[in-house]
């Protein structure tokens, strides 16, 4: 994952300040406050822990021990196209785990990364719903059902092709 550029960090920085300007120096709103930031950017970025510990007077090791244990904290931003395979019983047993494999070599990233041009993400969720047309992968909003390791590339070469259009598009 590369650094966010100066003008993101400034982003990030100026969003923290607002943020903890709302609370006092009080432990008892670490997680509230990891919620914020996590809303206002949709991961906890490392200097936002690191204001957040200097400002409840923590380590950012306590901070990072607390985020952690939870699943619900990100330590990744989303990609443009964020991609969720569902490793709940059902997907898991016709084959999830196969699909999640050829995502990983196909986007050349692990759970939980990003790609270097921040198009894809990719998380394992532990159930969408959906367990009748397992396996199933969502990417943004779009339910892709009955998935083999084949029809990942099918999936990302067709959400390429749309964004590309997409774009030419917004050219003419």
């Amino acid at each position: 994952m590369t650094a966010p550029s100066k003008d993101e960090e400034k982003q990030i920085t100026e969003g923290i300040r607002e943020i903890l300007s709302q609370y006092d120096k009080d432990k008892s709103h670490l997680i509230p406050i990891l919620q914020k930031v996590q809303q206002a950017f949709g991961y906890l970025p490392g200097i936002a822990t690191q204001k957040v510990a200097s400002h409840l007077e923590m380590t950012d090791v306590q901070v990072f021990g607390v985020a952690s244990f939870y699943n619900h904290f990100r330590f990744t931003p989303l990609g443009k196209h964020p991609v969720q395979m569902c490793m709940g019983t059902a997907c898991h047993m016709v084959g999830g785990g196969l699909v999640l494999e050829a995502l990983e070599r196909t986007l050349d990233i692990k759970v939980g990364g990003i790609t270097e041009d921040r198009g894809f993400s990719l998380d394992r969720v532990a159930c969408i719903g959906c367990c009748g047309l397992a396996p199933v992968m969502v990417i943004g909003e779009k339910i892709y059902p009955k998935m083999s390791p084949t029809k990942v590339d099918e999936a990302l070469v067709n959400l390429k092709m749309e964004a590309e259009e997409e774009t030419d598009d917004q050219e003419i």
